[in-house]
């Protein structure tokens, strides 16, 4: 669409859509992008797993594993779209992520193990 093609963040953070010369500025109440659906896929060529998300604007790509964090209410997030823009996860995409979430030993720590490594899902800080 339009909208998320021509969607910017500028130096402050704030939203705006650039078409041209024209910028205008929106209110976004907590993130433009939302993660709709979360799969766990196989890559043909090794058989390594991956995390693939499906965002609010029909794209799909691969979830960046370092990136998601937990911030206020424990609502989870990622960064998406080259790292430009951060995520929120939606309650449906919440719970199938969830699937492959563990818990540490001493209950401190949340992670998702792929492919052999750790990727701990860091609290209430955006990276």
């Amino acid at each position: 669409s339009v909208f998320f093609e021509h969607l910017k963040i500028d130096e402050c953070g704030k939203y705006l859509i650039e078409l041209g010369v024209e910028r205008c500025y929106l209110d976004v109440e907590d993130t433009a992008f939302v993660v709709e659906t979360v799969y766990k896929t196989k890559l043909s060529c090794d058989s390594r797993e991956q995390i693939e998300i499906l965002l609010n604007d029909d794209s799909c790509e691969k979830l960046e594993m370092n990136s998601l964090y937990t911030g206020k209410g424990n609502i989870l997030y990622c960064r998406v779209k080259e790292g430009r823009f951060i995520a929120r996860f939606s309650r449906k995409s919440y719970y199938q992520l969830a699937e492959f979430i563990e818990q540490s030993e001493n209950g401190a720590d949340f992670f998702i193990n792929l492919n052999g490594e750790k990727y701990i899902i860091n609290s209430n800080q955006a990276l």
